[in-house]
């Protein structure tokens, strides 16, 4: 993984001074909240409904044992002993202490952490498969590109003061764990005819008020010039955006006012202009950066073969492990989502266990996903056994990955001041419901994502079932959604008619999927049945 060196660590060190000082004017009144707030977002500090938050940046989603712990620290000095994992690889702390603040972040900075562009209109913590480097269908790690852009976007100037909050994505495999297509900027690298290496591009994508799917822009930029590339998107997006209408400041609007082929052609012919000025990566910049994610040096010879005789283990390994690239490794998925818990939050005892994990079995590396859930990349299969009962003591060694308890959810109207209701109660009476693992098991991969406002922090867009809680004459009322993929297969969900009240719409979503479980066939999954079928049965089970 990464490592800072003196340049890095010189600019996070004066960022926390900085911020030291911005916060003792705020107390001592020199400052007001409205001058105060946009110095606070620029790092990552958020005033919600009870307390600060802070949102920790994760960059690409990779983090080692040390700095885990010194997430656990802070959890237990500064919060209430927990964390809290979010859909863009970062961690969130739901109740901070403005005057702690700085301190936080001058924890963060001695272990090569920050929390700058988490928030605010700028280019936000850079997002990327959580199986980059592991994964065994990808064509390269693609995190070198992730930290290069990172580094190039970072406090530059054309890019400081966006129109708003700009979000990008990046993958190396086929299958998407990205959700590419809901990025306003996303890259696959793939190869050409000719064999070489460079980036499929897609732009456009977005969810909230108007939720948009990227569209494909570009099927192949090479890798020395996707930093011009990115440059002309931005600029053709800041030469047009709607600034003075917050509801049209997204570029996903822009693309579908323009139309994608429109964007594209202007994209390409800024692009022409921006080439000329030789701002792309050296060769010898990408060589140095590459070198920090080297793979580990993992054994040859090993295994594949594991003593499968417990059937909870086994059962353990099917559904929580994933194929890796290295013969005789596999790659471990966590789950943060036990019944009748918080989906994505992590107690600060259960991250010093999972640093301990993952030093000892996963050579000092974590990831963490865009579902709020956790990997361990890099484990020997010969020490599978041991690592599920490292966390199955630590009460990490759920099996539900991708089933129907593995539900997204954002801390809605509990903790967040922009919420209309609730999303956690939904998803653990949702859990509670379906908690019978047999049953979950029978019902395989089904995506639900709960979102307590139309800004959809829990993705509700892109659920199998999606669930948006909205406010009706002061009334907490949840639409249902269907069809949604944050997959590949990008689909937005549909809203199936007139909302329900909490309990009305957890036995609307076992109506759906009793009807899922009704007409199924053979070997597909919700997603697949209900496109199959079509919407119109599945609102008639839903509202009889």
């Amino acid at each position: 993984m990464y490592r800072y060196d003196q340049y890095d660590q010189a600019i996070v060190d004066a960022r926390v001074d900085e911020f030291r000082d911005q916060v003792r004017r705020r107390i001592a009144g020199e400052l007001t909240e409205d001058q105060f707030k946009p110095l606070r977002l620029k790092n990552g500090l958020y005033l919600q409904l009870h307390a600060y938050m802070l949102r920790v940046a994760i960059p690409y989603g990779t983090l080692n044992g040390k700095q885990m712990r010194k997430l656990a620290h802070i959890a237990r000095t500064y919060d209430r002993g927990y964390g809290h994992f979010t859909t863009r690889q970062n961690l969130q702390y739901n109740w901070i202490k403005l005057e702690q603040a700085p301190d936080i972040l001058a924890e963060l900075a001695s272990v090569e952490m920050h929390a700058i562009q988490t928030s605010g209109e700028s280019i936000r913590n850079i997002s990327a498969d959580q199986y980059a480097g592991a994964a065994a269908d990808e064509i390269m790690d693609p995190r070198p590109w992730a930290e290069l852009l990172r580094q190039a976007t970072t406090f530059h100037p054309e890019f400081s003061y966006l129109p708003r909050k700009f979000k990008i994505a990046l993958t190396a495999a086929a299958e998407d764990r990205a959700a590419l297509r809901w990025h306003d900027f996303a890259l696959r690298i793939v190869k050409n005819d000719a064999g070489e290496i460079g980036f499929e591009v897609f732009a456009g994508g977005g969810m909230g008020r108007t939720p948009f799917l990227a569209h494909p822009i570009r099927a192949f930029c090479p890798t020395d010039q996707i930093f011009s590339y990115l440059q002309a998107v931005l600029r053709v997006w800041n030469r047009h955006a709607r600034r003075d209408n917050i509801h049209k400041q997204r570029m996903k609007i822009l693309v579908h006012e323009l139309g994608a082929e429109e964007f594209a052609r202007q994209v390409e012919e800024e692009f022409a202009h921006v080439l000329k000025l030789g701002t792309d990566f050296p060769q010898a910049e990408y060589d140095r950066i590459a070198a920090y994610f080297a793979p580990p040096p993992f054994e040859t010879g090993l295994s594949e073969d594991i003593d499968r005789s417990d059937p909870e283990f086994a059962l353990w390994v099917d559904r929580q492990t994933a194929a890796h690239k290295a013969p005789g490794y596999a790659i471990v998925n966590v789950s943060l989502k036990k019944v009748g818990g918080i989906g994505g939050d992590i107690s600060a005892d259960q991250m010093d266990a999972v640093a301990d994990i993952a030093e000892r079995y996963s050579f000092d590396e974590l990831r963490a996903t865009h579902a709020q859930n956790l990997v361990l990349p890099h484990v020997a299969r010969r020490d599978l056994h041991a690592v599920w009962q490292a966390l199955d003591a630590a009460g990490l060694a759920d099996v539900n990955l991708d089933l129907v308890t593995d539900i997204i959810a954002c801390p809605g109207l509990d903790y967040c001041s922009l919420a209309n209701a609730r999303s956690i109660p939904v998803a653990q009476k949702i859990a509670e419901r379906f908690a019978d693992l047999d049953r979950q098991q029978d019902l395989g991969e089904l995506k639900i994502k709960i979102s307590g406002c139309i800004n959809a922090c829990g993705h509700h867009h892109a659920g199998h079932i999606g669930i948006l809680g909205v406010d009706r004459k002061g009334t907490e009322n949840y639409q249902l959604l269907l069809g949604g993929s944050g997959a590949e297969d990008a689909s937005p969900a549909k809203i199936t008619g007139p909302g329900f009240s909490e309990d009305g719409v957890v036995d609307a979503v076992e109506r759906a999927v009793e009807k899922y479980r009704a007409v199924r066939e053979p070997g597909e999954r919700f997603l697949d049945t209900y496109r199959r079928v079509g919407f119109e049965p599945f609102k008639e089970a839903i509202y009889g």
